[in-house]
């Protein structure tokens, strides 16, 4: 027979806060009852995409299926006539050949293997 535990053990669904739990966030453009998302109006559109020029996702950004799907077209229109960038600019976290950057950290740890 298995041997009983002396203490209780710790129930996940007793965990208050942390990730997953929470309101969803509401759709901005809803709230602001925005028909439609405009391409020209890049300080909005920034918001969606992130540092690197990916659009985010509508879990990050909470923004309604409709309004994500009007956002990725107008970040799509934008960076056609050239008001966003197709990818960010991280040349600095780079070195010349393209590969990620070591930090003094890495450096460190490193040295202490």
């Amino acid at each position: 027979m298995a041997k009983q535990r002396s203490r209780p053990t710790r129930r996940r669904d007793t965990k208050k806060g942390g990730p997953g739990s929470g309101r969803r966030k509401s759709c901005g453009f809803c709230r602001d009852k925005i028909e439609q998302v405009d391409y020209k109006d890049v300080a909005t559109l920034k918001k969606y995409v992130s540092d690197r020029g990916k659009i985010r996702s509508r879990r990050i950004t909470g923004a309604c299926r409709r309004h994500q799907n009007q956002v990725a077209t107008a970040v799509k229109r934008a960076r056609e006539i050239a008001l966003l960038p197709y990818v960010g600019d991280n040349r600095e976290d780079r070195d010349e050949r393209g590969r990620p950057r070591r930090d003094d950290r890495d450096r460190d740890r490193d040295r202490e293997r």
